[in-house]
């Protein structure tokens, strides 16, 4: 996809972070957006900013883990602007209970993978059917997380390798219907974004977080924190998006981490054990 003016793109989680830096870019090139979240106050604020900048977008409150409420967010996209030609399945959760994989609830399992995972799914099966019915092209951008592409930790990097693979499989079967519809997989590293709050969004009230056995947790906690505070502007990510539409490029790589990724790579080829690796530091920006 070439040009983007008067084309329709739908964005979840487009109230902030990634989502909201991807409506701004897709806007900026004269794209309708759909803005759709599951906040309606961060919803309201985002639809204000964008329209008065002159953009034409529509806001949809919406949980992207609910299948009727993405039914209502395909419903509602037709119903303003009668068709869809990008797709952003972006929202998604961090998960953050200190257990190893074997103690984590189900409930834990249930929100993230049903949020990181299953909506991604949710969002192809009722969005991709409309693009391939009006033939007009189209892409679609699944929103996965460099922990989809390094050795995975914890429910969020499981979700994450599965997005990932989602991602290459509907890539594979549009190209083997030659449907004219792109796919890409974003897998971002640190970015200034609200991801580690995830917790304000779960559908039962937010829970306080137990004490972590390990001491080297709560500090990596904070490791993370305090890189994803100093990590991208979320805007540059939303404009290396749209680039990456424009180039019909698949992986979507927003920093050079490709010591990270080979360390995943080599012990598959050799047939050895996962290797260990130290996740790199964000590079603190400056205040302008």
């Amino acid at each position: 996809m070439k040009e983007f003016r008067g084309r329709v793109a739908v964005v979840t989680g487009a109230a902030s972070g990634i989502g909201l830096g991807m409506a701004k870019a897709l806007c900026a090139e004269g794209a309708r957006v759909v803005l759709a979240d599951i906040e309606q106050a961060p919803l309201t604020e985002a639809t204000a900013q964008l329209r008065d900048s002159g953009a034409d977008v529509t806001p949809v409150c919406c949980d992207v883990a609910n299948e009727a409420s993405m039914d209502a967010l395909r419903d509602e996209t037709l119903a303003a602007y009668g068709a869809v030609h990008v797709l952003c399945n972006n929202a998604g959760v961090a998960g953050s209970l200190p257990l190893p994989i074997w103690e984590q609830p189900a409930e834990e399992w249930d929100w993230v993978m049903g949020v990181n995972f299953n909506a991604v799914l949710q969002g192809i099966r009722r969005f991709v059917p409309l693009m391939v019915e009006q033939n007009e092209g189209g892409h679609v951008v699944n929103t996965a997380s460099i922990a989809g592409l390094i050795v995975a930790r914890g429910i969020y990097g499981v979700s994450k390798h599965a997005v990932v693979a989602l991602s290459e499989a509907i890539y594979r079967d549009l190209e083997a219907r030659q449907q004219p519809i792109g796919v890409s997989v974003l897998c971002p590293g640190w970015v200034n974004t609200r991801i580690i709050e995830s917790e304000r969004n779960r559908p039962e009230a937010p829970r306080a977080m137990p004490e972590a056995e390990n001491p080297l947790v709560e500090q990596m906690r904070k490791l993370v924190e305090q890189n994803i505070k100093d990590g991208l502007d979320p805007d540059e990510v939303g404009r290396q998006v749209v680039d990456a539409i424009r180039e019909d490029r698949f992986y979507i790589l927003t920093h050079d981490w490709v010591e990270m990724i080979e360390s995943r790579i080599r012990p598959i080829i050799t047939g050895s054990n996962p290797e260990n690796f130290q996740m790199p530091i964000a590079p603190a920006q400056e205040e302008s």
